[in-house]
């Protein structure tokens, strides 16, 4: 079971020290990544998506709060504490991640976190007015997707 605990934690690792190629390491090729923001990105749109959020980033500070796995599977919690690009406002973000392995690597990577406390955060008093309603959260979606598109197109 250390295996699978060390592959999160070297995942976290590289992620805290800005390297994405380290991270795309510990993801297996056919990697499923879902999170509130980035709904099922499959293999190399989970790694792009690293490789453009830390090309982005000016202050990104992350912390592996909690890390467990064994073969069946594999959990952790992590902040990330950052400058959100679009608004120049700080997020302090609280994420909770679960993971499947297959071959020592991760396959499934799940991270769940609440919208309406990012979207206050990030977009200020817009997303504190409207973070609970659905259309903010797909305009933000589409936005990503957009943004993710254009820097694998790069």
């Amino acid at each position: 079971s250390d295996v699978y605990k060390r592959q999160i934690r070297d995942f976290y690792g590289a992620f805290a020290r800005r390297d994405p190629e380290a991270m795309a390491r510990c993801y297996h090729p056919e990697v499923f990544f879902s999170d509130t923001v980035f709904p099922g990105l499959r293999g190399g749109e989970a790694a792009d998506m690293w490789r453009m959020l830390l090309a982005r980033a000016t202050d990104l500070e992350v912390v592996l709060d909690e890390a467990s796995g064994s073969e069946d599977g594999g959990r952790a919690r992590w902040t990330a504490r950052y400058t959100f690009s679009r608004t120049g406002r700080k997020v302090v973000n609280r994420v909770s991640a679960l993971f499947a392995f297959r071959d020592g690597l991760i396959v499934r990577h799940h991270d769940s976190f609440p919208f309406w406390p990012w979207a206050a955060q990030a977009l200020g008093p817009m997303g504190k007015l409207l973070g609970w309603l659905p259309p903010l959260k797909w305009k933000v979606r589409k936005d990503a997707a957009k943004g993710l598109e254009k820097f694998r197109l790069r």
